[in-house]
């Protein structure tokens, strides 16, 4: 049986391979738009579970919807109990303008290192190296004392109604393990001459607001007989892009600012300082750190008017907003009146999606990411801190199930996470990180799992 080492090496050797896979995943267009019938899942899961079938993996496909499939593959333990879960997506958002893209969307084409697609980072980067891991776990014999699960979703990109949140009502018995990687955490950041890993502990939560504006019909030919509620919506828009949201320093990667040679104790007073300090050197960081100080309000789309000569009466506004753990519905609402007060004809509507939700930092499987990390990228140097995502992933539906979930994709420092451009033109993931999230599943799963 081949050592741990001999394992890692294996995966070098299957770079090409595992590109391949990237490619073929990415090439299969599992747009969800959010609207039914959409998502097209099943044929992912189908491409994958015959995938593993070559190396006799055995999986399951449980469709919610008529082909909205979730994948399910297991490599059997001796205890029969599950011991950790690879978790994944293979919905993907849509694509907006096409032509703007260097390649085309789906064409998964290898350039520069990168392999450039819709999904192509989310989530199907993480799918690839979860499956080639599984892949050379099995085929190299590898015994474990508790059982490997891969579960791949559906319908992540919108929530989550038929995939992972399906599963967790009807099947939670099928995606129960006490540990799971997932998306949602992982960035690597050199800052301070040390590399820094940061594991994502949680999310924040995610609320849509839908605000109807109201006006008065006419002819566009005699607009002062109406009540225009486009100039309303022009105040609406106005104010919430003067909007100032409250400064907030709570979030738990605050604690840890230190790592980066930061030494200012952060505070709602000067977060926004620190971030200007830092925006140059490494702008993902900011990035970052503006998220998790503040409530975002951000508008979305627009919807309204009947016909070109008609003043339109009813303009409906979508907002999305993320919050920090202790904002709730009510801390929006209280926002939301004082941003929309004084407007005549407006009134809203909010739909909690996503509650904030977290694991705790200290766990077996925080110190299997750390250990697995080290050997695979063989650096002894790493640093940690936890941190909540800016985005909701379906990690909100293991973690009530009793599940200690993180997000972490394994992507290697030499990879710059602002290249990844997820939901954005010019998707892409780097290959140096397609192979080493391979290693780190590959080490994690036969570190916590007793593989032998």
């Amino acid at each position: 049986m081949p050592s741990l080492e001999e394992l890692l090496a294996q995966v070098d050797a299957e770079t090409d391979n595992i590109v391949a896979l990237e490619q073929a995943l990415v090439r299969i267009p599992s747009v969800n738009t959010g609207f039914m019938p959409t998502g097209d899942e099943t044929p992912v899961c189908e491409y994958a579970r015959d995938w593993l079938a070559e190396d006799g993996i055995p999986s399951e496909i449980l469709e919610s919807a008529p082909n909205r499939g979730n994948i399910i593959a297991r490599i059997e333990g001796s205890s029969g109990n599950a011991g950790l879960s690879f978790m994944s997506h293979t919905d993907v958002v849509p694509v907006e303008e096409a032509d703007k893209w260097r390649f085309e969307p789906f064409s998964a084409t290898l350039a520069d290192g990168r392999v450039y697609g819709r999904g192509a980072s989310d989530c199907k980067g993480l799918l690839t190296a979860q499956l080639y891991a599984m892949r050379l776990l099995k085929r190299n014999g590898v015994q474990f004392d508790d059982s490997l699960i891969l579960v791949s979703g559906a319908d992540e990109e919108h929530g989550g109604r038929y995939g992972f949140g399906w599963l967790a009502e009807h099947h939670p018995e099928k995606i129960y393990a006490p540990y799971a990687v997932n998306e949602g955490g992982g960035t690597p950041i050199e800052a301070a001459g040390n590399l820094t890993y940061v594991l994502g502990v949680g999310e924040k939560g995610r609320l849509q607001v839908e605000i109807d504006v109201k006006g008065v019909s006419s002819h566009a030919s005699v607009p002062w007989q109406g009540t225009n509620a486009l100039y309303r919506l022009g105040q609406v828009l106005s104010r919430i892009e003067s909007y100032e949201p409250q400064r907030d320093t709570s979030t738990v990667l605050f604690d840890h600012l230190s790592t980066f040679a930061i030494e200012h104790k952060p505070s709602p007073q000067n977060v926004d300082e620190i971030i200007a300090d830092v925006q140059d050197d490494n702008p993902r960081f900011a990035s970052m750190l503006r998220a998790l100080s503040r409530m975002t309000l951000t508008p979305t789309m627009i919807r309204g008017g009947i016909k070109s000569n008609s003043v339109p009466e009813s303009i409906r506004l979508t907002c999305d907003v993320r919050t920090l753990p202790h904002q709730d519905d009510a801390y929006l609402r209280q926002e939301l009146d004082t941003i929309l007060s004084g407007i005549p004809g407006v009134s809203y509507e909010i739909d909690y999606m996503a509650v904030p939700n977290s694991s705790p930092f200290e766990s077996d499987l925080a110190a299997g990411i750390q250990e697995a990390t080290a050997l695979a990228l063989e650096r002894s140097d790493i640093q940690w801190v936890p941190a909540i995502s800016n985005g909701f992933t379906d990690s909100r539906f293991t973690r009530p199930l009793g599940v200690t979930t993180y997000g972490f994709s394994g992507s290697h420092p030499d990879d710059d996470p602002m290249l990844s451009m997820a939901h954005g033109t010019d998707e892409s993931v780097g290959v140096k990180s397609l192979v080493s999230g391979a290693k780190i599943m590959i080490a994690l799963a036969y570190n916590m799992l007793g593989g032998r």
